[in-house]
């Protein structure tokens, strides 16, 4: 099977002069800021020692501003110009990531075509999540077929519906929200058509920055003017979960400052967060701890796939299953923050899981 790989790249110039690349440079400043030390830096990223101070020189020569500095018994730190751009790498790898593997799925998709793949590609659309992402990377190693795309739970059960996708992914939060997320994507899901498979249980809350300087404790503290909040996507489950909370306790949403703001993904939340351009946002414990950042659990949720029930037997989709309940993918899930592989990879009825009457 044909794998394709689309990664961020991105460059800096000054009009009329040659762009200054900054793979090898972000490359650099990251081990400088492990090793804090020039020489071991450029060894560990594979760089001449000359041709990484050549590199700094140039990058300070089109900033006019230090990368490093240093100081007696300290060794060479990143300046706060630096570190910008370290977190400007992260934050563009966080957001755009999930859209980039999207499109290599859907490449490698069209590639099989052409070249008389013989067993049928899975098709799953998915709001992004770890355990997601773990699932992919099994596939990758299995070589499945797999065409997926990220988009919002919403957006997957509605392509499931239409027959636009083999696996939707979506979640719903256990407790006081957990009848109302269900009636939504029931407008989708129909229990006589479709069944799920348990993906993992996970954790929802509020992350903020490292040390939560800001003292803040629950939503609430979210309408307080000096704190910058940065949201998810509008038809997001995240943000779909954030609206009834706040629609059932407040605080107003024209009171939290950054609410119409939106990022694609937990981990582009916290790497929002963590570059010091909010202050908060709600995600999953998993890509808090991504970041070094703190979090205030919220809610616990289940994440399912949902899929037609006449596909089950289907042989590619019988592989997927049997990869799902193999313990190296349970032992993945497991070593997610906040993520419980218990039940992960069970087939079970829609009216099973949502505790539906007959």
């Amino acid at each position: 099977m044909l794998k394709v790989h689309i990664r961020p790249h991105w460059e800096i110039s000054v009009k009329g002069e040659s762009p200054l690349d900054t793979k090898d440079l972000l490359g650099l400043l990251l081990s400088i800021q492990d090793t804090g030390s020039i020489a071991q830096a450029a060894k560990s990223v594979g760089l001449s020692y000359r041709y990484a101070w050549g590199l700094l020189r140039s990058a300070e020569s089109l900033f006019g501003e230090q990368l490093l500095q240093t100081g007696r018994g300290r060794g060479t730190s990143l300046t706060p110009l630096a570190q910008k751009l370290v977190w400007a790498d992260r934050r563009i790898a966080a957001r755009l990531s999930p859209t980039l593997h999207s499109l290599a799925s859907e490449l490698e998709a069209e590639l099989g075509r052409i070249t008389a793949n013989k067993l049928r590609t899975l098709r799953m659309d998915a709001s992004h999540g770890f355990a997601v992402a773990a699932l992919t990377g099994c596939i990758d190693r299995d070589a499945l077929p797999l065409d997926l795309r990220y988009r919002t739970s919403t957006d997957a059960v509605a392509a499931l519906a239409r027959r636009e996708c083999d696996l939707a992914g979506f979640h719903i939060p256990l407790g006081r929200f957990e009848a109302q997320t269900i009636a939504w994507y029931l407008r989708w899901l129909d229990p006589n058509q479709h069944c799920l498979v348990r993906v993992a249980d996970r954790e929802q809350g509020l992350i903020t920055a490292r040390g939560n300087p800001l003292g803040l404790r629950g939503l609430a503290d979210l309408a307080r003017p000096e704190v910058r909040f940065v949201n998810r996507q509008a038809g997001s489950g995240t943000r779909m979960l954030l609206e009834m909370m706040l629609a059932a306790d407040g605080p107003p949403l024209e009171s939290i400052n950054g609410y119409n703001s939106a990022e694609f993904t937990h981990s582009a939340v916290a790497a929002y967060i963590a570059s010091g351009m909010a202050d908060a946002g709600i995600g999953m414990r998993a890509a808090a701890a991504q970041f070094k950042l703190d979090f205030l659990p919220l809610v616990r949720e289940h994440y399912y796939f949902a899929l037609r029930r006449d596909a089950v037997d289907e042989p590619i989709m019988r592989q997927l299953l049997e990869l799902m309940r193999d313990p190296s993918y349970h032992k993945l899930v497991a070593a997610l923050p906040g993520y419980d592989a218990g039940g992960t990879g069970e087939l079970v009825s829609i009216a099973e899981a949502f505790s539906l009457q007959a």
